[in-house]
Formats: structure tokens, C-alpha cells, sequence
């Protein structure tokens, strides 16, 4: 399915999160019509969308997706080409609070989307050209020596946490529905993203926003855990070729090739902030306290993207210390989208 025949009908879920909203801004831009279905958690962010609400190739709906009559009547009427599925419960501590909605979101609205997807594939008379894209984590294979080992497409599963657990659950029913009732489906498994409209309950906004307050900086264990960080930017110009041009059945790892520790990025944090905000009197690294490390850490995650480059010729635009710098630089020119009365 490529987009050289023209403009798509594309639905997106959980398009007003961070991946979400960047890939509706994304697709509108190009031209798409785009529905975006997002059940507005406290994840989620209209204001992220503030620079397409009003196009005439951008739709809204309110629903769940774990509301599979209200996902069809949607579905029916906006009769997309393709589905975009970013809807997730995201954040691991949350998962090990609280894994009940994680299993709820991830696994059973899958479920829920991927039976509305097949009934409207199949009154579509089940067109090849149809491609339903699950948007999945790297957090699915568990985790890697610090010995230069990285995840390949054929790493076996073994997740840690609730929610990788949850994520990993929802891949092999995606994959499931593609060998059990034939829908044209695709599976992406990313790395840690980053980048401008990331919620300040993740690592990198966490810290810049806690810093700004000058409030400690809370770092796990010795923050040893290497993570291979991902421009969300580079993520959705991957997630636009897997979609319209990645062989149907087939998973593809994106990885931005940016391995750091968690000290090591909060630390570059720090030292932006110090250039660019300073502290009277002291650098922003004497905010940085080690805490308890939380249960099943991971301690590496490292992707090899090497068959995405190959066959689509993706590759990262963003490398890590320019990307950090302009992620820092958005969060303190829009203090307005944090700081806002929703309490981000």
C-alpha cells in the first residue's frame, strides 16, 4: 500500500498523547484525512493538537477503545484505509501501582479494535490494501548485558513489568489476528522516545520540569540502566513508511541508535540547564538524589533497526545531544503547556 495513489483515510488511537499527537500532526500535514480516537486520560493533551484542531483534514472522537461497538460505528462511518494503534497505558510505575488498567487498555481494547478492524476490512471486501499498524516497545524482550547485545525482530519475548507484560500480550494477539483471520496488520517495536508534548511523568520532561522548580531530581539505583533513546520526530517518519510501504505480518524495531544511562541523561539535563537558566550559585547536578531502584528494572534496552533501514531506508535524523538540546529548549519557552491549570 503506498501513498503514491493520493491522500489516505487514516484513523489514529491515542492520537492526542505524545507519539499520537506528533503523528496526526504528521499525516494532516501530509495531506491525510485523519481521525483521531483518544479516550482523553490524564496522558492525554488537546493542546498538543492546537496547531490542527481547526483543519479540514482532522477529525476528533471521544471514545475507548475498549468500547468495541462505539470503535465500529466509528470506523464505519470514517471507513479509513488504515489504522494507526498508539493508544496504550504507557509508564511502568504506574503498571506495578496499578496493573488491573493496563491489562484493560493494552490487551483488551486491542482485542476490541482489532474485531471492529476485521468487521470493517471485511465490509470492505477484506482489501489487501487495508494495514492496520500496532505501535508496540522494545520493553516486550526484557532486557540486555551491557555487552553490545541488541533485540532483533526475532527476539524472544520476555518482558519484566506489568506493563511490558501488557504490551507484549497485545503483539501476539495483533500477530494472531493477522495468521487466524488474515487482516493486513504490521507490529513496530520502538525504544524510548523523547522530544517536544512528552507528559512530565517521563524521565527526560520529569527531570527538566523538576529542575525548572528546583526540586530534587530522583534517579533509580546508581542510574546505571541504559536506555537507546528515539527522537518521537524520527519515530513518526518511521511509523509513516512501515505503514504505507512494510510487508503485512511482518514487525519492524526502530531504534535511534542513542545509547545513554539514566545518570548520564540527567546529567546532560543539568548541564543545558546550567547554559541555558542557571541557578544562582550552584549547578543544577546538586539536585540529584539516588532513590531505591523500583522491582524489575530493566537493565539495557538496545535495538537493532538494521532491517527497517534496509527494506523501507529509514534512519534517525536526530542525534541524542542536538535532540536533548531542543527538547530542553522547548520545555522552557512553553512553561504554558506544562505548567497549565490540568497540573501536568
Amino acid at each position: 500500500m503506498s501513498t503514491d495513489a493520493g491522500p489516505k483515510r487514516l484513523i489514529v488511537t491515542g492520537g492526542s498523547g505524545f507519539i499520537g499527537s506528533s503523528a496526526c500532526r504528521n499525516f494532516v500535514g501530509a495531506g491525510h484525512m485523519v481521525c483521531n480516537i483518544d479516550k482523553l486520560t490524564y496522558a492525554a493533551n488537546t493542546d498538543n493538537l492546537r496547531t490542527i484542531e481547526n483543519m479540514p483534514n482532522y477529525r476528533f472522537e471521544q471514545a475507548d477503545i475498549c468500547n468495541r461497538a462505539q470503535i465500529l460505528a466509528i470506523l464505519d462511518d470514517f471507513k479509513p484505509d488504515a489504522v494507526l494503534h498508539l493508544a496504550a497505558e504507557s509508564h511502568v510505575d504506574r503498571s506495578i501501582a496499578d496493573a488491573d488498567v493496563f491489562v484493560q487498555t493494552n490487551v483488551v481494547g486491542t482485542v476490541n479494535l482489532l474485531n471492529a478492524a476485521v468487521d470493517h476490512w471485511r465490509s470492505c471486501g477484506s482489501s489487501p490494501d487495508f494495514r492496520f499498524l500496532h505501535v508496540s516497545t522494545d520493553e516486550v524482550y526484557g532486557d540486555l548485558e551491557d555487552d553490545g547485545s541488541l533485540f532483533h525482530e526475532t527476539t524472544p519475548y520476555n518482558p519484566s513489568s506489568p506493563y511490558s507484560a501488557s504490551k507484549a500480550a497485545s503483539d501476539f494477539m495483533v500477530s494472531s489476528w493477522h495468521r487466524t483471520y488474515g487482516l493486513p496488520v504490521l507490529i513496530s517495536n520502538c525504544s524510548n522516545n523523547y522530544g517536544p508534548f512528552q507528559n512530565v511523568e517521563k524521565l527526560i520532561p520529569h527531570m527538566i520540569t523538576r529542575a525548572l522548580g528546583h526540586k530534587s531530581l530522583p534517579v533509580y539505583g546508581k542510574g546505571a540502566n541504559i536506555r537507546d533513546w528515539l527522537h518521537v520526530d524520527d519515530h513518526v517518519a518511521a511509523l509513516d513508511l512501515i505503514l504505507w510501504n512494510g510487508r503485512p505480518g511482518e514487525r519492524y524495531n526502530v531504534g535511534g541508535g542513542n545509547e545513554r544511562n539514566n545518570l548520564r541523561v540527567v546529567e546532560g539535563i543539568c548541564d543545558l540547564l546550567d547554559e541555558l537558566q542557571p541557578m544562582k550559585g550552584k549547578s543544577y547536578r546538586t539536585l540529584i538524589t539516588f532513590i531505591a531502584d523500583r522491582p524489575g528494572h530493566d537493565l539495557r534496552y538496545a535495538i537493532d533497526a538494521s532491517k527497517l533501514m534496509s527494506e523501507l531506508g529509514w534512519s534517525p535524523r536526530h542525534d541524542f545531544d542536538t535532540g536533548l538540546a531542543h527538547t530542553v529548549t522547548w520545555y522552557l519557552q512553553n512553561r504554558w503547556w506544562w505548567e497549565g491549570p490540568t497540573g501536568r
